[in-house]
């Protein structure tokens, strides 16, 4: 079958590989009919995650067609339209029985990796390094899918496939952040970036209550998406100045929900971007922390940040001092999507989450070295590149 390849930094390959095969009795192949392009697959591509094997096929976000079953599969059945989540995980060990789907002991084979690098392995990910299991990814005509009983999810009738494949990661993830910040009625909430996770949790937090929304970007194309389809303000960081901006919009206090949707390679206009772009490129950091640092000085005292953004090592300058004296509760996580999915599958079907206007360009598989360039650069208004095998 044809798949999209990493084979170095920023390079891009279609290959033919070997068609997936049921390995486990909880296994099912899936024909994949989307599958999508994410801001964490940027930091593969430009090498900052150190775990990468030329050949590896990329893609984690995906949706598709059952096409074979194993024979301990109880939920699923060949023909079946499923939307996968993008962390695999068992669904029995201690982490997945209490809802922390992506700390499971049981989805990463290579768990040495990661133990060695933050001290503890969470649950695989599809196509996302040899430290998150060396899971092949989903830019591929099909995917093995282990465990499917707990991480597939059928598609209801009447939900798009151009809707349905944001249920896979974006959704799931965006949601987490707002629930797992605390989002409640009345709250005012920041979300720095707006790609499609910080989209989603900006949705997530007006959908829960939410006085005021604000989403923080630079792109104005990003920014007019939120407007029209998320139902939040924006502010635009290279035309003001965002900590003044969300003093003045709270009365002086700040927010009371701080979410960073942006990760290791965060953009800012002061001397800290030139400052960090140096320390990863010499590899004295691997991760710029900017957006991260701006959220917690934003955030009021006693109030949430929480990290969605993807993170890999160390960074510098990280304002401890802030964190604790402001009483700041700071959460993150990889997404726990298998709780989430079902009830967003549902809001889905309802038009309460409407996710269509994310995939700005739908291309052939063939075409996803393109689709990259594309939504790496920025270019043409690039929101999404989605490929349909």
């Amino acid at each position: 079958m044809k798949a999209l390849t990493w084979q170095g930094v920023n390079s891009l390959q279609i290959e033919n590989v070997d068609d997936p095969k049921i390995l486990n009795t909880q296994d099912i192949i899936v024909d994949v009919s989307l599958t999508v392009t994410c801001g964490s697959d940027l930091h593969l591509l430009g090498g900052y995650i150190p775990t990468m094997r030329g050949g590896d096929v990329l893609g984690h976000e995906f949706m598709g067609e059952v096409v074979e079953v194993g024979s301990a599969v109880a939920r699923h059945r060949v023909g079946d339209r499923v939307v996968v989540c993008s962390f695999i995980s068992c669904g029995n060990c201690w982490y997945c029985k209490n809802g922390l789907f992506s700390a499971c002991d049981n989805g990463n084979p290579n768990d040495a990796i990661p133990e060695t690098m933050w001290g503890a392995s969470p649950g695989g990910c599809y196509g996302y390094s040899h430290a998150m299991g060396g899971w092949a990814g989903s830019h591929a005509e099909y995917i093995r899918v282990p465990y499917a009983d707990v991480g597939a999810f059928q598609v209801p009738d009447g939900v798009s496939n151009e809707r349905a494949l944001f249920a896979s990661d974006s959704a799931p993830t965006g949601w987490m952040g707002a629930d797992l910040g605390g989002v409640k009625s009345g709250d005012v909430v920041a979300v720095w970036g707006a790609g499609a996770v910080g989209q989603m949790a900006a949705r997530a937090a007006v959908l829960l209550g939410a006085e005021r929304v604000v989403v923080i970007d630079r792109f104005r194309y990003r920014l007019d998406q939120v407007e029209q389809y998320i139902g939040a303000e924006t502010l635009d960081y290279t035309q003001t100045e965002v900590l003044a901006e969300l003093k003045e919009m709270t009365g002086g206090r700040g927010p009371d929900v701080c979410i960073e949707a942006v990760g290791m390679e965060a953009h800012s206009t002061g001397p800290d971007n030139v400052y960090d772009q140096v320390k990863q490129q010499l590899r004295l950091q691997t991760d710029r922390p900017t957006a991260v640092r701006e959220a917690i000085r934003a955030c009021r005292k006693a109030g949430s940040v929480f990290v969605l953004g993807v993170f890999g090592g160390l960074v510098d300058k990280f304002p401890l001092g802030a964190l604790m004296n402001k009483g700041l509760t700071l959460r993150s996580a990889q997404q726990h999507g298998q709780r989430y999915i079902p009830m967003l599958l549902k809001r889905m079907a309802a038009s309460e989450l409407k996710t269509e206007h994310l995939a700005t360009h739908v291309m052939p598989l063939t075409e996803g070295p393109k689709g990259y360039e594309l939504f790496k650069n920025k270019k043409d208004n690039c929101v999404r590149a989605v490929f349909a095998p």
